[in-house]
Order: C-alpha cells, then structure tokens, then sequence
C-alpha cells in the first residue's frame, strides 16, 4: 500500500462495477445529467445522475484517468439544496451542495481523510445537423515495436465549434480533453494538451476516413477510419506467457517488455525522454541475484521505499517478541508514556493489531494538518501522536476489519522506539540493517549517500521534495537501495540463511487475519492465496515502489521508481507483477500503459 495521502482514492477507484440504482429523499430532476470534476488537482471524474418518474436518483461514477467507467453510486439524498450520494465499492461518499440552477455541485470526497471535490454540469448542447467530421474514429500507430491504438469523439454544438475526446485505449488513458479542435473546409485538427499531443490532416473526398500525423516527440503516421460503435479497452491486457526466465536474462527480456514505457506517443511513458523516470530492479532466482536498471537512475540509486517501511517496523516488532521485550498481545498504551490515553473498559488495541492492520484505528489521525504539504509527515511530533490517542481513545472495535492504516503503523514505530528507548532510525539498524548488513537501508542519509539519493518526481514528472517521517516513521520512513532490498528479500526466502534474525522473520509470515479479497495478511505482508506469493508496495510523494517473494517459487524482487503514483496508479505495482510472472513462466500484465 502507498503511504501517499492520496493513494487510497487512486487506487480504489480503480474499480468498476455494474449499475445500481439507489433511493433519495424529495430528489430534484433538475440535477439530472452529467458532471466533470477533478479530485486531489489530478484525478479527472465524470458523475452522470439519473432522475426516475418518481423522482428518485441514480448514478454512476467514471474515473477518466483510470479508464474505470460506470463505478455505481448508491444511496443518492437530496434535501433542499444538500445532496450526498456513496460510492459503496470504494467506501467512499460525498456530501456537499447545489448550486441555485444546478449547475455546480461544491462539497467533499471522504474516503478515510476528506478532500474537497466539486462538480460543474456539462452544458453542452449538441448540433441539430452533425458536422462532417462529428462522430467515432479509430487509428493506430506503430511505437516501440507495439501497435496501439487511438480513438476520437468528434461533435459539434449549435454554433458550430467541433469538440472531441481522445482514447489512447491499450495505455488504458480514456477522455483525454481535446483543445483548438479545428474543421476548414477538409483540414482537421486537434491538439491533446494534457500529453503534449497534436494531429492534423485531411479529410477524405467520402467523409470515412482521417489521414495525417500526430506530433509527439516526434511526428508519427496516425491515419483513422469512421466507426458505427466505441471501441473499448482491453481488458486486463495481458503479454503471453514464455517459459519461466532465468533471473540473468530478465534484463533483457525486459529491456524489450518496457519499449513502449520508454516512448512517449499519445502520452508520456513512465520512463520516455523528458520525464526523468527511472527504475531500478532487484530479482533473485533460485539463490542467483541481479540488480539492474532502466531511465535516469543506477543500480545503486537510493529511494525512498515509502509503505514498504511497514515490513521493517512487523519485523522489528517479532524480533522483540523474540527477545522478550514486548509481546503481540501487549496494550499498545503500555508502550507509550503514563497518562497519553486512558486505560479502556473493555478490549485495547494490542502491537498484533497495529501489525495485522485491525487496531480499528482511521487511515490518519484527525489532527493531521502538514505546514508544507511537500513534505508532510515531517511536522507531526510525538506530542500530535499522544493528543491525538488522548482524544480518540485506545479501545479495541469488537469486531475490527482490515483497514490500512498510517496511523497505525506510525503508532507501532513510535511504540517500539519507546520500549527500546532510542529513535526509530537506531532501531532499525539495531533490529534489521546491521544484522542483515544492509549498508543502505536507513533513515538519514550519510554524505555520501545523499549524493546517491536520486531525485524523486511528483505525477507530473516534476521534481518532488523529499520525505521526511517523525511520529509515523514506522509507516513510510526508510530508503533503500535494491540491492539491499535484494538481501532482505532473501531473508524472507530462506530466513534459515540469516540465523540471528530466522525466528522473528517465520513469526512476520504467520497469516493472521483476512485483509483484501483473495488475501491474507502476515505482519504487515500480504499474502495472496492464489497464487501463493507475499508482497508489499509503497509510495511518497516523488517514489513508488513494489515488493514479493515466493517461496513456492524461491523467487523475490522489488521494482524501485522515482516517481509517486500517477492517475492511472502504481506503475511500480504493475511492473512488480510483470516481472514476477515473467520468472515463474506466467501471461504477464502488459506494461503499455
């Protein structure tokens, strides 16, 4: 999971389903239709409200960047000018108001922290008599070595201006807004400004097809033929399955998976020329290792590992059980100084709860509120931890579910420091580091790592500030190297191989709880049941990164990116997968995207 504040939103509406209509409360029609809004300054949503002869409101949810389209909506309300609707496959609602004519929805997302998110009603009105260019077109081109293809929406309003959507559908980028969309006489264009596009040409003498270039880069052939339907995006691209690759031949295998990563046609790949992007890779196969890289990074660059950190604090908190220092079913208050919460009545969140992510605890405490929204884990204190834990209590739900939780690992971090009686970062070189002879892994950086510590990227490609953890290190603080991620992956492998640290590593794979669908969760790892593997993935504000191991295959490898997630998500994740899949022999998720 990412620790970026807003990756759980990212992520989760990622997610699709079939409608469902839901029931409100004296609904309006006049609020029928459809809606554009953008969350957290980059994620694009369209909000389509359907009213029934009733009165009633129904609705769906796409999330454009994500090509996730028809997110049911649930439960609408509508009460004088109040409205508020969920979205139940993602936990998610918002509330907020209408505006007098109903064009503007102004309120908040909340899904674990509220952001604000408001919406403004598309008015277009469509041409009584289509343009000869208005409808659906469809084209490819041919970028590093892959075919992909481009879709247009063409249509025109009652004054005659053409506006168009452009689908990049195999990258999965749907809706792209369309800008200075121009018809004189057959010469057409349109400009793609969100990725720096622009196609001009001709249309045919028979008004079926678009012949001309799209710019980019470079300027590539883009020829496109008129369509009767909307071509949809695949779903869940797959690349086929090969024999299981040899640990040394992965680099080149996917030195040729990663071309279209590394092209920037009809957006910018992750790692195409301009973006900065770089990743480096760590794979260890049957006790053979490789550390290797693409893009602006080295083999030894150092990120920021970000949510993965979490496997570090689970491991520290079995190595004390180990030694006899704490124990899982201890009250997280009996580590924390006399009088910060109250004893509870009844049950209290133990350091097995923090560990297992069911402490009941919110994703982040409610007194959260960074100085420098670039680098915003760095003012919260122990002090803001303590008051907040004042307020909200120590009690343990009756019944808690799996909820991923900062807080709650922060919480850990703090907690074990505090028994230990030195800082997070002493304890992780106590704990892990020094034992495992993890020269990088760490906290602070040395001179001479700095100079390694590659410069990290926000969702834009622009350079991000760095993150610094106080309170919550114990949830996003370390930085690492692949190699020694590397290392500490074989240790998950063959934990017999690292005797000191054998015990406390098995205790961290003992599955504990439910977590997600179709997993498990060990401490802090996850484990998915299928296919029988356990992984971990994080993000900051400038790093995303991934990490698993398979011990039915004694495979590992973690992916490290020096770029935060995008509005598509992870690439880290997706490129994690691939090269898992890629080693045990496995149809491998496509990486064009």
């Amino acid at each position: 999971m990412s620790l970026n504040r807003h990756c759980c939103v990212v992520a989760l509406l990622a997610l699709s389903g079939l409608f469902v209509s839901g029931l409100s409360m004296q609904s309006n029609p006049s609020i029928a239709g459809d809606y554009a809004g953008v969350l957290a300054g980059a994620l694009h949503l369209k909000l389509h409200i359907t009213a029934a002869p009733d009165g009633s409101l129904s609705g769906t949810l796409d999330s454009v960047d994500q090509g996730a389209t028809g997110i049911p909506c649930a439960d609408f309300r509508l009460d004088g000018n109040t409205l508020s609707f969920g979205v139940p496959s993602v936990k998610g609602s918002w509330k907020g108001t209408v505006s007098a004519d109903g064009t503007t929805l102004s309120g908040t997302w909340n899904q674990g922290s509220p952001m604000a998110l408001n919406f403004t009603r598309d008015t277009f009105v469509a041409s009584e008599k289509p343009s000869v260019v208005d409808g659906i077109w469809l084209g490819t081109v041919q970028a590093g070595g892959r075919t992909l293809r481009g879709q247009i929406k063409v249509k025109s309003d009652r004054s005659g201006h053409e506006f168009c959507t452009f689908d990049s559908l195999d990258q999965g980028a749907l809706e792209l807004e369309c800008a200075s969309v121009t018809l004189s006489g057959s010469d057409f264009s349109f400009e793609v400004p969100k990725v720096g596009g622009r196609w001009s040409g001709k249309l045919s003498t028979d008004n079926q097809s678009l012949t001309g270039s799209w710019t980019q880069g470079g300027t590539f052939a883009l020829n496109f033929s008129r369509q009767t339907a909307a071509a949809a995006p695949p779903s869940g691209g797959t690349d086929p399955a090969m024999p299981p690759v040899k640990a040394a031949d992965l680099e080149s295998v996917l030195d040729r998976d990663l071309a279209v990563a590394r092209t920037p046609i009809f957006r910018p790949g992750p790692l195409s020329e301009g973006t900065n992007g770089g990743i480096a890779i760590g794979v260890v196969q049957h006790g053979v290792r490789r550390v290797f890289a693409f893009g602006a990074v080295q083999p030894d660059s150092i990120f920021e590992i970000g949510s993965i950190s979490k496997t570090f604090t689970a491991l520290m908190l079995a190595r004390m059980v180990a030694q006899g220092e704490v124990k899982f079913d201890e009250p997280v208050r009996e580590l924390l100084p006399d009088g910060t919460a109250p004893k509870a009545a009844g049950a209290e969140i133990t350091l097995l709860d923090l560990a297992t992510q069911h402490s009941g605890l919110p994703r982040m405490p409610d007194n959260f509120h960074p100085a420098d929204p670039r680098n915003p884990y760095a003012d919260y204190r122990p002090a803001d931890l303590y008051r907040f834990l004042a307020s909200h209590g120590v009690a343990r739900p009756a019944a808690p579910e799996f909820l991923y939780s900062n807080l709650g690992f922060g919480l850990l971090g703090q907690a074990l420091a505090n028994r230990a009686g030195k800082s997070y970062a002493a304890l992780l070189q106590q704990e892990i580091a020094g034992p495992l002879g993890l020269k990088d892994t760490v906290v602070s950086l040395s001179p001479e790592q700095q100079a390694r510590f590659i410069q990290g990227h926000d969702a834009k490609h622009g350079p991000a500030h760095a993150w610094d953890l106080d309170a919550l290190a114990g949830a996003g603080a370390v930085r690492s190297t692949a190699a020694d991620m590397l290392t500490y992956l074989e240790a998950q492998l063959h934990p017999d191989k690292f005797p000191a640290l054998a015990a406390a590593i098995a205790q961290t794979h003992v599955l504990r709880a439910d977590s997600m669908p179709g997993m498990r969760i060990g401490l802090a790892w996850l484990y998915v049941e299928k296919g029988g593997f356990y992984w971990h993935n994080g993000g900051t504000g400038g790093f995303s990164s991934y990490t698993f191991f398979d011990p039915k295959n004694d495979c590992a490898g973690v992916v490290l990116f020096n770029t935060t997630l995008s509005g598509g998500g992870s690439f880290a994740d997706v490129l994690g997968a691939h090269v898992r899949q890629r080693l045990i022999g496995e149809a491998a998720v496509s990486l064009d995207r």
